[in-house]
């Protein structure tokens, strides 16, 4: 944790600030090893304090070490304000793109004589780089969310509702170890595969249904992300064309992907296999983010994002086609960059559909 706090001031004076304050938690989290939801890191040139109430006191002084615990009673981000005034500072930086707007007001009114400086990717940027730590707990993540799906698989039959099928998915992650699911499982059969972020329904799985089905684990605070498409029984050959157009353009990705490119260059090799086969409208979300302390970090691997890419870097690979009417089809893995390419983290497999009543995975 040292060395991550002394890289954050590396970035204080390069920025002309003269302390930083840190409030989302992920970036406590990989600043401290604090894991409460509320807390203020105050770091400077030759201090680091978090603040935190009376919940997460004793918690914080268990989970940090190297910090100095400060205990704000009652009406916190006052209390963060008063904590700034009596710093002495003038200059510190904040998460603008999280804090709210009222934290805003009471830090800014409260704060008197201290400018505020809004700073975008102060932590995040320390985070693009795992190190071998984290990318060994990014891969027990993925092996945990992979324990579960097989587990569960079963559930996934005729008859079946998507809600129900989730349900059952998630209790089988949380069996195999994981400490939670990052987000809400996705589970969407049939015409409504068609919707890439469809919530489960009390739709019931029917024979030829695809069914796309996006899961996670989350392991000493590392989120993994796949996801697998299904189909109920046998599959029509329209529905192996299709995925056989998303598989060949996420294998085109991955050999795209590797250190020296930029993120959008891997978004473009895959954008314009999809394209060219004629379903160019129906791909219309990145084709993949960072991994690590949030299920969605940078860098993204879109269209606009110019990060050159690094060894350490991790990220998804997920392209996807959704037709309406008809249903859709994605496929995720969680690849790391190395020296020489990447690595997929993931060893589900996805050279076929998954046809649920012809086997296991």
């Amino acid at each position: 944790m040292a060395g991550r706090i002394e890289a954050l001031r590396a970035r204080l004076a390069a920025e002309g600030l003269e302390g930083f304050l840190v409030t989302r938690p992920e970036n406590v989290r990989y600043l401290t090893g604090f894991t409460g939801s509320v807390g203020a890191l105050l770091v400077t040139s030759t201090t680091c304090r978090l603040m935190v109430d009376f919940r997460y006191l004793e918690q914080a002084r268990a989970e940090c070490s190297g910090v100095e615990i400060v205990y704000v009673p009652k009406r916190f981000w006052s209390g963060v304000a008063g904590h700034l005034c009596d710093s002495g500072l003038k200059v510190v930086g904040c998460e603008g793109n999280f804090l709210t707007w009222q934290q805003v007001q009471a830090l800014q009114g409260e704060a008197e004589g201290v400018e505020l400086r809004p700073v975008a990717g102060m932590v995040e940027g320390l985070r693009l780089v795992k190190g071998e730590e984290e990318i060994a707990c990014l891969a027990r993540a993925v092996r945990l969310a992979e324990e579960g799906f097989r587990a569960a698989l079963h559930l996934f039959r005729p008859g079946t509702s998507e809600v129900e099928a989730a349900l059952g998915l998630e209790l089988a992650i949380r069996r195999a170890g994981a400490e939670r699911v990052p987000f809400e499982i996705i589970v969407a059969s049939g015409p409504r595969a068609a919707w890439p972020h469809a919530r489960p329904s009390d739709r019931l799985l029917e024979p030829g249904d695809l069914v796309i089905v996006d899961f996670g684990a989350v392991y000493r605070g590392y989120c993994a992300d796949l996801t697998r498409t299904l189909v109920v029984g046998r599959p029509r050959p329209e529905d192996e064309e299709l995925y056989a157009l998303v598989r060949r353009a996420q294998q085109a990705g991955l050999e795209a992907l590797r250190p020296g490119v930029e993120a959008r260059e891997v978004d473009r090799v895959v954008r314009e296999i999809i394209a060219a086969a004629g379903h160019g409208d129906d791909f219309g979300h990145s084709t993949g983010h960072g991994l690590g302390l949030a299920v969605h970090e940078e860098p993204r691997l879109a269209e606009t994002d110019e990060t050159v890419l690094a060894a350490g870097m991790v990220v998804t690979v997920e392209p996807g086609v959704y037709v309406p009417g008809r249903g859709g089809v994605r496929i995720e893995d969680p690849v790391v960059v190395t020296a020489g390419g990447c690595r997929v983290l993931s060893g589900l497999p996805g050279e076929r559909l998954i046809s649920i009543g012809e086997g296991q995975v």
